[in-house]
């Protein structure tokens, strides 16, 4: 019977450490073969959407997807997960948190190999949930000792830095404005539903690391074209997702397949294929799209962990067909 994991369930399991290791190994499998990516799909009826995106992790012995519908702002995640050998579904998971905890490690794992060893100030654009893990991540690989965030709404950017500075024991300050937040950073993270850019080249200082995490359909961007232009290595989790949903890099280079080519998949960094920055003063840019065999790695971690401690509920399913 497959084990429905509940999102409380998964906020009491699933810690920075473990999606950072989750994700460093599932850009490690993608290098090396045994695990293979099918980029997100999405159907459209009406108002609301249908996302799905696929992955196998043969190394890890899962496969599975994250499915969710949006509409009206409101998504609801789940992850089916099944094992390879048997074909059997062993858990069902509820996967808004996972999202967000995945999504913050794989800037976490770029920038452990992107940004400069002694970069220590962070400048954040955009406080919403996503944001939290973002500079979670950060301080879990750099020794960050500053950070600065800017948000639309003063009130929300003042909870933001308010918290972030309790959870972190760093502190976390509201930034006027993105200038403000970005000019001075290290490391520049852009997490916003932005459809126009909220980054801007001409701020960016010489060694600076990017993770631009938000735009996720070709009309929406959050950098600008000389943010773009400025950078000396462009990594993206997915270059065939970046293809299909990605518009700080679709605007730039359409169908430019010599273009396209130099975005190289963080998987051959991480693995050591390809280098990441070459010198001191290089800017770096991570293009986070969110990636199936993220969320499928670290399901299976969540649900062996679960197993261990005896969480979740067993979920009658096929028992008829199985006898």
């Amino acid at each position: 019977m497959p084990l429905l994991i509940s999102e409380a369930e998964v906020k009491s399991l699933l810690t920075m450490e473990l999606a950072l290791d989750a994700v460093e190994t599932s850009f490690k499998r993608l290098a090396d073969r045994s695990a293979e990516n099918h980029s997100r799909h999405r159907l459209h009826a009406g108002k609301t959407f249908l996302h799905y995106m696929a992955a196998t992790d043969t190394a890890g012995g899962y496969m599975g997807m994250k499915i969710y519908t949006s509409v009206n702002r409101v998504l609801r995640f789940m992850i089916p997960l099944y094992r390879i050998e048997t074909g059997e579904l062993v858990a069902l998971i509820e996967a808004d948190y996972v999202g967000q905890m995945r999504t913050g490690a794989a800037s976490g794992i770029a920038t452990k190999y992107l940004a400069r060893a002694d970069a220590k100030h962070v400048g954040i654009v955009g406080t919403g949930l996503q944001s939290r893990t973002q500079l979670e991540a950060m301080a879990a690989v750099r020794n960050i000792e500053t950070a600065k965030a800017c948000g639309r709404d003063p009130e929300r950017r003042e909870k933001f830095a308010r918290e972030m500075s309790d959870k972190l024991k760093i502190p976390v300050t509201p930034a006027e404005n993105a200038e403000d937040a970005v000019s001075t950073a290290d490391i520049v993270i852009a997490s916003t539903t932005s459809s126009n850019p909220v980054v801007e080249g001409r701020w960016l200082k010489p060694g600076t690391h990017i993770n631009a995490i938000g735009a996720n359909f070709p009309q929406k961007r959050e950098l600008d074209a000389e943010a773009i232009r400025r950078s000396n290595v462009i990594t993206a989790d997915s270059r065939e997702q970046s293809k299909i949903e990605s518009g700080d890099l679709i605007q730039m280079y359409a169908d430019d397949e010599r273009r396209w080519r130099e975005v190289v998949e963080i998987a051959d960094v991480v693995s050591g294929k390809v280098a990441g920055r070459r010198s001191e003063s290089d800017i770096t840019l991570f293009k986070s799209n969110g990636i199936a065999i993220e969320d499928v790695v670290t399901a299976g971690k969540i649900y062996e962990l679960a197993k261990e401690k005896g969480i979740g509920r067993d979920v009658p399913m096929w028992h008829e067909a199985a006898h």
